[in-house]
């Protein structure tokens, strides 16, 4: 494949996204815009790496704005592997900090189920309504 004729399809198809995704990135400043040639937008191969490193942080729970501000660490000559230890270090803080919410709000949801001794009753009775 020449490099210069990666059309916003094939980008997509080669990132496994979809156009729209690619699209949305280049609004929000992830990847830049290509100009226009002979009625085309043909994207640099390196983006493929690019978007797909943008989709993986955002599976380990990162936002956009995290996962460009570690592609900025990616290029800036002082940055340390530390830059990067930091934020995830952070990230595993703010994972704990949630995982306690949802075991706290699944524990207070399992006190309110089992106020339900009878699933007959109307529901203008329902003890669980009534906890609300």
């Amino acid at each position: 494949m020449e490099a210069e004729n990666i059309t916003i399809g094939k980008l997509a198809q080669l990132a496994e996204v979809g156009v729209e995704t690619i699209r949305f990135y280049e609004r929000k400043g992830l990847i830049k815009q290509p100009a226009k040639r002979r009625g085309f937008r043909y994207y640099p191969p390196e983006f493929i790496t690019r978007i797909k490193f943008i989709k993986r942080s955002q599976e380990l729970g990162f936002t956009l704005k995290e996962s460009q501000e570690l592609l900025e660490l990616r290029v800036r000559s002082q940055a340390k592997c530390e830059d990067v230890l930091v934020k995830t270090e952070a990230k595993i803080q703010e994972i704990d900090a949630k995982i306690r919410d949802l075991k706290n709000m699944k524990k207070s949801l399992k006190k309110l189920a089992d106020c339900c001794e009878n699933r007959e009753i109307p529901l203008s009775e329902c003890p669980i309504l009534e906890c609300f």
